[in-house]
């Protein structure tokens, strides 16, 4: 898959290309539908630049002939309980490490977008401020883009590695408030990209990325490779040409013909562990093997033994429905890490591993159902994934949205997993690494 993915990445950047020249310029848009339900259904900036995080309706503050400015925020509070707080797991290769179980409440994410136009409406910016107080981090980027036609849309800032749906603008609207874990495991992150995007035919769109790494969060300029990223996602919406605000999960807005969205999405990248050897954690924390290890931490793969370099390949395909009030989507994600390049701490020599190659495959699906129409959904959702250790993670649970508005803006969650041999983890999710057992999240947010 990894030689033949990266040039099927480069064909797909061109076919979209010459897919500009002849298109039907009268192609729909999933950014034609409104980002809450209160929103006018005109194209506000819509989320499918390239899947990054845009912003909602906001407030208009500034509105000329030669510019705009709107302002629009996000907001989580979170309780997060991974049970239970004391335990251990042992890795593929027999070792025995510690769970680093949470229990905590927390002001959990914060987004303050400024956005609009500046002298034609087509070219349009957007300026974020993102903290995470969960790990103290604070960031500031943003996104310029250009809409030359309904077929050809180009852009620059920070975006998405295209690898799975989430990565395709859907936040904040998921079932809970993070992914699930068939998802989180094997999915890249958000980096400084040239993308371009747009609908060369009826109902259906493409988006393609070239990007600076997996993902910049952690990795600076001065550590970070020559090496890049190349992602692309295609998605047809057959039968009503939408999949409700930002092709969220849920079907608060009660479509009343079967809404319906397919996709795929593949990715390539050579990565480097952005540290020198002598660190032995990595600052290229993005990819975790299937036991929740970090792929360049030292002894990952072998006892003092450090991988440097690897290839990332991933292809993943999904599909969804909604239809008065329900709700159901599933993703089949297929993950290959190849082309070692290691070094024997020892000897400091080449090492040679057991495995030339990793090929972890995964799925998730999710299942609501408005059962009090505009108030409140219930849903189901579960995710397994068949790795060459066979250890086979797996999760299963639900939880409650409630909406106190009748729209999107307000949500109050409740989100609980059993989880078994967790291979994903971070300090944004609900994972831990190697947890087995129970998750519960409480929370409530925001999105004007």
């Amino acid at each position: 898959m990894q030689r033949p993915l990266h040039a099927g990445l480069a064909a797909l950047l061109v076919a979209g290309a010459l897919a500009v020249a002849t298109a039907d310029s009268r192609a729909q848009d999933e950014a034609a539908m409104p980002d809450t339900t209160e929103a006018a259904a005109e194209d506000r900036f819509g989320n499918t630049t390239a899947g990054e995080f845009s912003p909602a309706r906001g407030f208009d503050i500034f509105k000329s002939d030669r510019g705009s400015l709107n302002i629009s925020v996000y907001g989580l509070f979170r309780y997060l309980d991974q049970m239970p707080g004391d335990q251990t797991f042992q890795d593929h290769l027999g070792r025995t490490r510690t769970v680093k179980a949470r229990r905590d409440i927390n002001w959990h994410r914060s987004f303050v977008w400024l956005s609009g136009f500046f002298y034609d409406p087509k070219f349009t910016y957007m300026l974020a401020v993102w903290s995470l107080p969960t790990t103290q981090q604070t960031l500031v980027f943003g996104a310029l883009r250009y809409k030359v036609s309904q077929p050809l849309t180009i852009g620059v800032g920070l975006g998405p590695n295209l690898t799975n749906r989430s990565m395709q603008g859907s936040w904040p609207f998921w079932a809970g408030s993070d992914r699930q874990m068939g998802e989180e495991a094997l999915r890249a992150g958000f980096s400084s990209s040239f993308f371009i995007s747009g609908s060369p035919v009826e109902r259906f769109f493409y988006t393609a990325a070239i990007t600076t790494n997996l993902s910049q969060l952690g990795v600076t300029a001065s550590n970070d490779t020559r090496e890049m990223g190349y992602s692309a996602s295609v998605w047809w919406m057959p039968t009503t040409g939408e999949f409700g605000p930002r092709g969220g999960f849920g079907d608060l807005e009660e479509h009343q013909q079967v809404a319906t969205r397919f996709g795929m999405s593949a990715a390539h990248a050579r990565e480097n562990r952005a540290a020198p050897l002598s660190q032995p954690n990595p600052n290229e924390t993005q990819i975790r093997l299937s036991d929740g290890v970090y792929a360049f931490e030292e002894g990952a793969l072998a006892d003092s033994v450090t991988v440097d370099y690897l290839d990332y390949d991933v292809v993943s395909f999904d599909a969804g429905f909604k239809y008065r009030g329900f709700a159901f989507q599933g993703e089949y994600t297929i993950r290959r890490l190849s082309n070692f390049e290691a070094i024997d701490l020892r000897t400091m020599s080449d090492a040679k591993l057991d495995d030339d190659s990793l090929v972890d495959q995964g799925f998730f699906v999710e299942a609501g159902h408005m059962v009090v129409k505009e108030k409140l959904m219930l849903y189901a959702a579960g995710s397994y994934l068949f790795d060459e250790w066979e250890r086979n993670p797996w999760e299963v649970g639900g939880g409650a949205s409630l909406y106190p508005f009748g729209n999107r803006s307000w949500r109050i969650n409740m989100h609980l997993l059993h989880i078994d041999k967790s291979p994903a983890g971070s300090n944004f999710g609900y994972y831990t690494s190697g947890q087995t057992g129970t998750i519960l999240s409480l929370g409530t947010d925001i999105l004007l």
